[in-house]
């Protein structure tokens, strides 16, 4: 069975479309690893803020099988995918770690690029694996999120309730 680290986004009925995905993964996986929710300012583009949290999760399914489940879940969710990358998004669900894999893997870039660019997937990976180390840094994800420049991104936990916890 595989680690596998997910970062979960959505800015459109934000609450609902992350209690989905939640209940969704919890059914197709069982137990999650589930970090705080935060919000944060639209990156990329002018929009509405997202919430944005981490899931961790283990699994037998090859990245590429991982990555339809996972645009599956988008898309009973109303993900639209016409239109450009960084825009409004229903639900967005990114691989982030699949085990120490590094490369691509049946079309899957890893470890993703956002692990290290972007606070609100960088903080609640962080706070579910501290102590994982990034494949390509050989850095803890702790220390990666010490050495985090937090002055470039606005992020802040939010209350958020979930049946499973």
């Amino acid at each position: 069975m595989a680690q596998v680290y997910l970062s979960l986004g959505s800015n459109v009925n934000r609450a609902q479309h992350i209690r989905a995905a939640l209940a969704a993964l919890a059914a197709q996986f069982g137990e999650l690893q589930v970090s705080r929710v935060f919000e944060s300012e639209a990156v990329g583009f002018q929009g509405d803020n997202f919430y944005n949290l981490v899931v961790g999760l283990r699994t037998s399914l090859p990245v590429g099988q991982l990555a339809l489940c996972l645009r599956g879940i988008e898309d009973a969710n109303g993900r639209l995918r016409a239109g450009p990358k960084f825009s409004a998004r229903t639900l967005d669900i990114d691989i982030l770690t699949y085990d120490n894999l590094a490369g691509t893997v049946d079309g899957v870039k890893l470890p993703r690029g956002e692990i290290v660019k972007n606070a609100f997937v960088l903080q609640p990976l962080a706070e579910i694996a501290p102590q994982a180390v990034h494949p390509i840094e050989e850095k803890t994800f702790r220390q990666l999120w010490d050495e985090y420049d937090r002055a470039s991104q606005k992020l802040w936990p939010v209350e958020f309730t979930w049946p499973e916890w």
